[in-house]
């Protein structure tokens, strides 16, 4: 409504308010935008193609020793059913190896092109306004929004910093995805290979969580006994985003621990 002699005052109270709720959204909105498109946008892997095809070359050094092993060990397994047996599998899992490795780029590009896809169907799912400060009666009282609005830019911040560390990580990635496959499928060296790809798998998929995490905080302000609670919700949901993250890692980091630690036991108890 536009407003004139008869609603001057009640026009100027909204017009302040509304400036007030720009002022507050602007540093708010900036820091959305970049959630959203850390979130959102396939990971720029490109800059990491010529790291790739140098360990690429170097993987493809162990090709033929490893060929050379199998074929050593088919020819002195004799008439032993289960040797040769043995010899034929490993020679499969050589040659799925070198496949798997050869495309790893491309099939790395693919997984973040698929979960970037995905994670964008449901975080654009999320209502526009859920994120931004309101002063509706749905959207919580004016005294609890501008004191909660500090320790929510400071949640998004801290969820930039997250999202932009997790980005970094998953463009490297593409180098030890490569690794991680050509562990795997070398007997000695599966558990690294697992440990790896696991990682890798987990870092790619967390913002397709973030998104469902966001989408169901909300889902929580359509309850009463939420409504008036906005701001609450909001920061309730992006500290379950942190603390997700921040389990993730330090189970991560206990899971290499463990996975380092025992070939270590197993040699120091093989001395002893």
């Amino acid at each position: 409504m536009s407003c004139g002699i008869t609603n001057l005052g009640s026009c100027l109270v909204e017009k302040f308010f509304e400036f007030f709720l720009h002022l507050l959204n602007t540093p708010i909105g900036s820091l959305l935008k970049l959630i959203s498109n850390l979130m959102i946008e396939p990971v720029n892997i490109q800059i990491f193609s010529s790291t790739w095809s140098i360990i690429l070359y170097i993987l493809s050094l162990f090709y033929g020793i490893l060929l050379l092993i199998t074929g050593f060990r088919f020819i002195l397994s004799g008439d032993s059913p289960e040797k040769r047996e043995k010899a034929k599998k490993s020679l499969m899992n050589i040659l799925i190896m070198m496949v798997l490795v050869q495309i790893s780029f491309f099939l790395y590009s693919l997984i973040l092109d698929v979960v970037s896809a995905l994670t964008s169907v449901i975080y654009n799912s999320i209502p526009p306004d859920f994120f931004l400060i309101t002063f509706e009666s749905s959207g919580g009282g004016i005294g609890l929004n501008i004191a909660m609005v500090l320790p929510y830019l400071s949640i998004l911040l801290l969820t930039v910093i997250f999202l932009a560390l997790r980005y970094i990580c998953v463009g490297i990635g593409v180098i030890f995805f490569a690794l991680g496959i050509f562990f795997y499928f070398i007997e000695p060296l599966e558990s690294y290979g697992k440990l790896i790809l696991n990682y890798l798998g987990v870092l790619i998929s967390l913002p397709f969580f973030y998104s469902i995490i966001l989408l169901t905080s909300s889902k929580f302000l359509e309850l009463d006994i939420f409504s008036e609670m906005k701001i609450l919700v909001m920061i309730g949901g992006f500290s379950l985003i942190i603390f997700l993250t921040l389990f993730l890692i330090t189970f991560v980091i206990i899971k290499a621990a463990t996975a380092v630690a025992k070939p270590i036991k197993q040699v120091t108890s093989l001395i002893k």
